[in-house]
């Protein structure tokens, strides 16, 4: 039994004769050499095809009078140019299959050429059935047309089958049955082509519409006029019934063209509201004009005043006219999500688990634990992308602490780099034990963004991070965190775990409702998305480049930031709303006014890399906007997303950490760096390249990201940049440019405010200025004070610009060159 058993198991983990052969095939240069020999029969069939309409004539009369052996000699007579395997295919594919529909064989090839060269990705299973269904439509198409005009011809237009099939739908159905078979066919094919169809065939229909319109006599007009007039005394309920009913038409119309709205003169709810900002009329009319809706009607002539006030205001308004709800998409109505076929699929061979390797450290385990006297009832194993959690249940009366404490001897019997002791799970009476697998699995990111649950998923912002050891899609809402601190060694999957995350939102997302503020002081990480300026993209006016790489322009774009978080808040109070999603809903049904500032405002999303570098060059000046827009933006839908190498307490202050309750953490370095990110041991325990954990609630979660390759980026990237976009980015308000520090001592223009001097400064500005030397030691001795109060009066003068920067040990440089210079600035100052 034991034999078989090993056979079994070495049936499953070995790959078959056909998985070696495919995974070969796949390979980059395969691919090329197939791509060339498809390249070159495409040419080849191409070519022969032309010919054969050319030269056919001789050639078919050559072809019926030769056997295959004379044809196979080098006086063949065949004048076709690819010879007489050419001619020879032409006419079996043409006369003999499908006509000149064969022609509809040529795409399909090209497009197979163009995916295997990697030029573009094209969906090749819908070229191969346009293929298909063109030569057979095609076929029939030929044949029922023109079959009558070219008998005793060399070429049969539609071929064999052509002839045959519609000679025998024609007896069956009729030429009229044959001509709208065709017809329906086509149109059935468009459809499934292209949701434009649809869409082109209502505006013929509404263009045919509107030229009959146009035909009518003048008598048939005045005929209009008189039911105009008479449709004019219609009761409450008629007009009740036909506004639902074009309601209705709208949102049936909504639903079918998600992508682009039309408006066409629908009723909306709020008639009041649009008729105080078309005309300008007072607000208590239109709340007037509410009240008398909304109150029950006692009688019918109430009813016919409460109808006559309400059409007399329509007609003033819009002409007899209602405006549907908002459709913040209508800009970019043809903006299409980037197409799945933009990520590499990183096809590998058929997963299987390794049941030698699964039961090999099962055993070991076992074995360790028996020698630390450690008795166990049961152990499960769940086999994840990299790692396999193995659950152990132990005897009553086996204490935690002792399990927890052989980690180092199980990880040396296993031979593993390291291991990760959960004791005990959370919410099961278990403790698991994280061994890597030998062969790790990757999580493609198309794998993520093709599953149910992203596509049916009705978060707000929607991140696809990867799977978790039992293989689910993990998935987070950034709304909900509301912001995210991502940290981890070099080389660890930090900046993958950021592409996946912008990949995500940028798949689910329209422009009209994201826009991404993104920090990059290394420039080389975000650089990428620079194309999505004026698509996705936020920034300042006064700035050039979108992606802000200087650490004052960073600072300069926080400060906006806040400023915009502010703006915000006070429209929700105008707005009497308590969150970002209920403002854009009265605003889309037309309940806020554009005139009185309101707006749509969209999800912005900031991104900062390398937050240590930052905080090592500003410090201070970083943190507190950072801090204050954490705080308070979540309700107005500003989120932060900061990622760092360094995750020392020094980086990672306090105020960062209690403002940012989610935190996703890759491998680093030591124990200490763990705790600073996750308040706890394991992220120094994990694998790398992509292995993380993610905290979000009481427990992380262990996920292997989803890895996204800086190419793939690019071809997401130019995919939309491609794409009709804004005019510009959308702008950010400028800030205030007065530089306030903390303690606000700094005023206007640099300069420092008179009720912050030292008492002293002005004569040690008269001294520096005398002696053409500024110096801290210089100002100690001279006025018998500390250093720290000589340093802040010498950081002053600075400000000032009456000394210049420190200079390493150097005496400062004095930039007043003389004392009526300088009693001129203190005047300026005092």
């Amino acid at each position: 039994m034991g034999k078989a058993k090993n056979n079994k198991s070495t049936k499953v983990n070995g790959p078959g004769f056909f998985s070696r052969w495919w995974g070969k095939l796949t390979g980059r240069t395969a691919s090329i050499v197939v791509g060339i020999c498809f390249a070159i029969f495409l040419i080849f069939l191409s070519s022969s095809f032309v010919s054969f309409i050319m030269s056919g004539g001789a050639d078919n009369s050559q072809l019926e009078a030769n056997s295959g052996v004379n044809l196979n000699a080098t006086d063949n007579g065949v004048q076709n140019y690819t010879g007489s395997l050419g001619a020879r295919m032409a006419m079996f594919l043409m006369n003999g299959c499908f006509g000149w529909a064969a022609f509809a064989m040529l795409p399909f090839l090209a497009a197979l050429v163009v995916r295997l060269f990697d030029w573009r990705r094209p969906q090749l299973a819908k070229w191969f059935i346009g293929s298909v269904f063109g030569l057979v439509w095609g076929s029939l198409f030929f044949s029922f047309v023109f079959g009558d005009f070219m008998q005793g011809s060399f070429m049969s237009p539609g071929g064999t089958h052509g002839e045959n099939v519609s000679a025998w739908l024609v007896s069956q159905i009729g030429p009229l049955g044959m001509v709208l078979l065709l017809l329906v066919t086509f149109v059935l094919f468009m459809i499934y082509l292209t949701r434009d169809t649809i869409k082109w065939m209502k505006m013929a229909f509404n263009f045919g519409a509107s030229q009959v319109g146009k035909l009518k006599p003048a008598s048939s007009q005045d005929e209009d006029n008189d039911e105009e007039k008479i449709d004019d005394e219609t009761t409450d309920e008629d007009v009740a019934d036909e506004t639902i009913d074009k309601k209705t038409d709208e949102n049936d119309k909504d639903d079918e063209y998600s992508e682009c709205t039309v408006e066409d003169g629908g009723f909306t709810v709020e008639l009041p509201v649009e008729s105080d900002a078309k005309e300008g009329g007072s607000v208590e009319q239109a709340a007037n004009v509410v009240t008398e809706n909304e109150q029950p009607v006692a009688t019918e002539q109430e009813n016919e005043v409460a109808f006559d006030v309400e059409q007399a205001v329509v007609e003033e308004d819009t002409g007899g006219k209602m405006l549907a709800p908002i459709n913040p998409k209508d800009e970019l109505c043809y903006y299409k999500t980037p197409s799945l076929d933009l990520l590499d699929k990183y096809e590998a061979p058929i997963h299987s688990i390794d049941m030698e390797e699964q039961t090999a450290n099962k055993n070991k385990i076992v074995e360790v634990l028996k020698n630390f006297d450690i008795e166990i009832s049961s152990i499960k194993a769940t086999v994840g992308p990299t790692i396999t959690l193995y659950e152990i249940t132990p005897a009553p009366g086996v204490r935690i602490s002792k399990i927890r404490g052989l980690e180092d001897d199980i990880a040396m019997s296993l031979s593993a780099l390291c291991i990760r002791i959960i004791a005990p799970i959370p919410g099961k009476g278990t403790i698991g034990i994280e061994v890597p697998n030998s062969n790790k699995q990757i999580v493609p990111m198309v794998s993520l963004l093709n599953s149910r649950k992203f596509k049916e998923s009705d978060m707000a912002l929607p991140l696809a991070l990867g799977k978790t050891i039992s293989n689910d899609i993990y998935m987070v809402d950034l709304a909900k965190m509301p912001h995210l601190l991502v940290a981890g060694a070099t080389g660890m999957g930090k900046s993958v775990g950021l592409n996946a995350i912008i990949t995500s939102l940028l798949y689910k997302m329209h422009p009209a409702y994201l826009k991404f503020v993104m920090v990059d002081p290394k420039m080389v990480e975000l650089s990428l998305y620079k194309v999505l300026e004026k698509h996705f993209l936020a920034k300042l006016e006064s700035e050039d480049e979108s992606i802000i790489t200087d650490v004052n322009r960073v600072v300069r774009t926080l400060k906006s930031l806040c400023v915009e978080m502010d703006n915000r808040y006070k429209l929700l109070q105008d707005a009497c709303v308590r969150s970002l999603k209920e403002y854009n809903e009265k605003y889309l049904n037309r309940q806020l006014l554009p005139t009185k500032g309101h707006r749509f405002m969209p999800y912005i999303v900031v991104i900062i890399d390398e937050y240590g570098d930052l905080m090592m060059q500003a410090g201070k000046e970083i943190e507190l906007p950072i801090a204050r827009i954490a705080q308070k933006a979540r309700a107005v839908g500003i989120h932060m997303i900061i990622a760092t190498q360094r995750p020392t307490t020094n980086i990672i202050t306090g105020t960062i950490k209690a403002n940012f309750p989610a935190r996703m953490a890759f491998r680093v370095i030591s124990p200490i760096d763990s705790r600073t990110i996750l308040e706890r041991t394991g992220a120094n325990q994990l694998q790398g390249r992509g292995d993380m954990l993610f905290l979000a609630g009481n427990d992380p979660v262990r996920v292997q990201c989803a890895l996204v390759e800086t190419k793939e980026v690019e071809r997401v990237c130019e995919y939309i940049a491609k794409q009709q976009g804004y005019t510009s980015a959308y702008f950010l308000p400028d800030p205030d440019d007065a530089d306030i520090e903390a303690g606000g001592s700094v005023a206007r223009g640099g300069e420092i405010s008179s009720d912050k001097l030292d008492s002293l400064f002005a004569d040690a500005a008269r001294t520096v200025v005398l002696h053409q030397q500024g110096s801290t030691s210089m100002l100690q001795r001279k006025y018998n004070i500390g250093f720290n109060r000589a340093g802040r009066i010498m950081d002053q003068l600075c400000q000032t610009g009456i000394v210049g920067e420190q200079d390493g040990s150097k005496p400062r440089q004095v930039l007043c060159d003389d004392e009526a210079e300088l009693e001129f600035r203190i005047k300026s100052l005092l």
